[in-house]
């Protein structure tokens, strides 16, 4: 197997071919950074703000200001960024549970949303409290033959019951491209078209900072993700976060916490420092993940597989998908990304059921934050056509690394 000093097909390395587009990615990088910048100077942050209080955390200085900072960043009337999220999907069902209720309508207009929420909706599980279970009604409009979005379906699909569009930004387990803060915007114009009063939700997971604008900047009433995905900047231990709206993010914060509590209570561990040093870290590690799956698109599709997105696609994003087309070949990958791993490189993944999904998954992760997928991780689910989504980086050479490993693993389709 050749390694990506000399994959190219006239001879040159794969990494001398993609400084151009490296530059381009470290120029929205800049612009990303000198937003959060301009909100740390904005609020003062200071080193008393990383200090924390024990208990009900009540009046905690800095969760206050970490709050606004990010509300500014994203351009959002109010924010809640709390360790107290387990994960996006508990922030995307706070905010769920936080705003609809019986005899309302959810409508996903880009598809099924990805297999954790499935219990959460209800379409998969009993008895454990889904939104049906409480009487909220769920539709999906389907994607079109070629995966992108029914944008002439949207408006007819829209009815007197429905209260909230789902709009799921990453493409999730799907053979999709994440959908674009243009594609976010459309969406929502032909929605608040039909209905200004409809609640257009964007699952913000794996979408932080990959342009220079977020969903609410564009008109979206509420958004959601998790920080040991993109705006942890790899450092933040756990968490997620709501933004949008002002008494919708209440709502939703009434929902972590309970009614009357909201976004007052909840003390924030100690982790104040992780959080702001995440987020300023956030814009270099989105960009060293993007620059990562680039190489990852450009040697898989030298070697004949199909990827999502193509190195052809004008934008990139942190997570980059080929069709391996075997679970040999799907678990091979993962465990070479395993071995390349600066944690538990000794360990070997095989695929298991896992609280939340449908399908046996296979997942390399070797991160110093369990679970962080804003680290470099590989996975997918034990079902056709056997793909393995690539996510995070920390810095695109150690991406190289295991990328020479996987692709010597799995070798050039058949």
């Amino acid at each position: 197997m050749k390694s990506l000093e000399m994959a190219s097909t006239d001879g040159a390395s794969i990494e001398k071919l993609s400084l151009h587009f490296f530059y381009q990615i470290d120029t929205q990088v800049k612009r990303n950074l000198a937003k959060v910048l301009a909100a740390f100077k904005a609020h003062k942050v200071g080193t008393h703000h990383f200090s924390s209080v024990s208990g009900y955390g009540h009046d905690d200085l800095g969760r206050e200001v970490l709050d606004k900072v990010f509300a500014q960043i994203v351009e959002a009337e109010a924010a809640a960024v709390r360790v107290q999220f387990v994960s996006g999907t508990h922030a995307i069902a706070c905010a769920l549970f936080g705003v609809l209720r019986p005899g309302d309508e959810m409508l996903s207009v880009a598809g099924d949303p990805y297999d954790t929420l499935e219990e959460v909706i209800g379409t998969r599980g009993t008895g454990q409290g889904s939104l049906q279970e409480f009487g909220v009604s769920y539709r999906a409009l389907p994607l079109q033959q070629n995966g992108d979005v029914d944008y002439n379906g949207i408006s007819p699909a829209i009815n007197e019951r429905t209260k909230l569009v789902l709009i799921q930004r990453s493409c999730g387990y799907s053979w999709r491209s994440s959908l674009s803060i243009h594609n976010i915007n459309k969406i929502i114009q032909l929605v608040k078209q039909r209905n200004p009063n409809i609640i257009c939700f964007v699952d913000n997971c794996y979408g932080e900072f990959t342009e220079t604008q977020e969903p609410t900047a564009v008109g979206a009433d509420l958004m959601a993700g998790s920080l040991i995905k993109n705006p942890g900047g790899t450092i933040a231990t756990t968490g997620g976060y709501i933004a949008g709206r002002a008494d919708l993010v209440e709502a939703a914060a009434c929902r972590l916490t309970a009614p009357g509590i909201g976004s007052s209570g909840g003390a924030t561990l100690n982790q104040n420092r992780l959080m702001f040093q995440g987020l300023f870290l956030a814009p270099q590690m989105v960009g060293e993940a993007m620059k990562g799956n680039y190489l990852i698109a450009k040697t898989f599709e030298q070697l004949g597989y199909e990827v999502n997105p193509p190195v052809s696609a004008q934008q990139r994003e942190v997570i980059q998908s080929i069709k391996l087309g075997s679970p040999e070949k799907l678990i091979a990958f993962c465990q070479a990304v395993q071995q390349n791993s600066p944690v538990e490189s000794y360990v070997s993944p095989v695929p298991a059921a896992m609280p939340g999904y449908e399908d046996s998954v296979v997942m390399a992760g070797g991160s110093f934050i369990d679970g962080s997928t804003s680290e470099l991780s590989a996975d997918g689910p034990l079902r056709e056509p056997y793909t393995v989504y690539c996510q995070g980086g920390t810095h695109w050479t150690h991406v190289a690394i295991a990328l020479e490993a996987a692709a010597a693993a799995v070798g050039p389709k058949e």
